[in-house]
């Protein structure tokens, strides 16, 4: 970058060719584009010259449209998960072009659609392989720089490190040249300039957003400091899904229950083996409604007599209590397997808020408002707090993992459920937030 005579900035050729180049790259379009010709053509204009075969014949051209609606379903996962916030685009390349491909695949074996193996594989490969050049090359240089209306809550904005913020000190857009976008809040009482400001910004194009959406999508929670009665009923969630993924939870816990019995049996061998007491822990917890439910887990603790309810119920870092056997099952994760017990009595989800033993229960309701209306859905064995913040206890952490609950129950979806999934894969292999 440049600066001219009279002190204006000036881009050289280089970087005005850099910054285009690495636009191009990053559209959707252009990747699109670019994973149906690498993805689905070639694997067919090889049919002939270097794969058995002609590109005419039924397997092949079966092969073709499988690999281009592969393709479209992948990049549809893509573009409903990626919207969240705290997902590197990375993480979904590999699971959404297995899924497209993978569906694929089983609807050739279902149907018997006569199909070609190695132009099926060789489109899966070229996908990823294209989409993960482009990643490494161009998105994970590029950091957003969005300007921002001096009105308002905006304070907010500035604690999130993942987008450079520019303060406009006047209406112009001309200065707004080089962001992305533009925020403000439009709740807060802006100068007409500022008003007309926005109104041409909309008229020239530029992508405007309200900093309260805009801050919930970055930082993956919804505020309750400031709930109005309107913001309160958007977190209703849609019930059509609520029913349809009782269903799916109970088809996983029937699909997964022959996997899981046995990795059961040894882990509770090694419960037995490791200390005294129980193979099962018990707890009272509240569920869907606010109603009591009791929660199994695997023990990871040494029976201990607390008479203190609330310290009994939580589980401090390094706690003397937990096992040597039960450290590794918290850290894994795996001591949560006896909920698929919980989840085949429509009692548990395996995406959710987590269930709060009752103790602490009753503490939150009576010291933090708002915190009973996160049983309107169901409870789960990981949700959209466990990946983000990990195990809490206390007041203050339990208020910000309720902004996270409260932003899982709004933005309510299969497409963040799925996105959950693949955090909490991730989650699971780092020991993340565990205690």
């Amino acid at each position: 970058m440049g600066v001219l005579a009279d002190g204006r900035a000036f881009e050289s050729s280089e970087e005005r060719s850099q910054r285009h180049s690495g636009s191009l790259l990053t559209r959707r379009r252009f990747q699109f584009a670019g994973a149906l010709v690498l993805g689905a053509f070639v694997p067919w204009f090889m049919r002939g010259p270097f794969l058995p075969g002609t590109m005419t014949e039924h397997a092949s051209v079966y092969t073709l449209v499988g690999n281009i609606v592969a393709i479209i379903i992948a990049f549809w996962m893509r573009l409903s998960i990626e919207t969240y916030p705290g997902i590197q685009r990375s993480y979904v390349i590999f699971p959404a072009a297995l899924t497209g491909h993978g569906l694929v695949l089983t609807w050739f074996a279902l149907t018997r659609f006569p199909y070609d193996r190695l132009g099926l594989a060789g489109g899966f490969l070229l996908h990823v392989v294209w989409l993960y050049l482009l990643y490494i090359y161009a998105e994970r240089r590029i950091r957003r720089r969005y300007a921002v209306v001096p009105f308002g809550r905006i304070d907010g904005l500035f604690k999130i490190d993942q987008i450079d913020w520019l303060p406009l000190s006047r209406p112009r857009l001309h200065d707004a040249r080089n962001c992305t976008a533009i925020v403000a809040d439009f709740a807060a009482e802006l100068p007409n300039e500022w008003s007309a400001f926005l109104a041409d910004a909309a008229l020239a194009g530029r992508v405007v957003y309200q900093v309260k959406q805009l801050t919930e999508s970055l930082s993956g929670r919804v505020e309750i400091d400031h709930l109005s009665e309107n913001s309160f009923g958007s977190l209703v969630p849609v019930r059509g899904y609520f029913y349809f993924k009782s269903l799916i939870d109970l088809a996983f816990a029937l699909l997964l229950l022959p996997l899981v019995l046995p990795v059961m049996m040894i882990i509770a061998g090694a419960i037995r083996i490791d200390s005294s007491g129980p193979i099962l822990f018990r707890q009272k917890r509240l569920g869907h409604a606010g109603k009591p439910i009791t929660v199994y887990k695997f023990r990871t603790m040494r029976p201990v007599v607390i008479e203190d309810e609330r310290r009994a119920a939580m589980t401090t870092e390094d706690d003397d209590r937990i096992t040597r056997v039960g450290r590794l099952l918290r850290k894994l994760r795996l001591d949560e397997l006896p909920q698929i017990i919980n989840i085949l009595k429509f009692e548990m989800s395996w995406i959710g808020p987590r269930p709060e033993a009752m103790p602490l229960s009753h503490w939150y309701v009576d010291d933090i408002p708002f915190y009973r209306y996160r049983h309107v859905v169901k409870p789960g064995i990981t949700g959209w707090a466990q990946v983000n913040q990990g195990h809490v206890a206390e007041v203050d952490q339990v208020i910000e993992k309720l902004h996270y609950d409260f932003y899982y129950i709004k933005y309510f979806s299969p497409w963040l459920d799925v996105l959950i999934v693949f955090r909490t894969i991730k989650t699971m292999l780092s020991g993340f937030g565990a205690r």
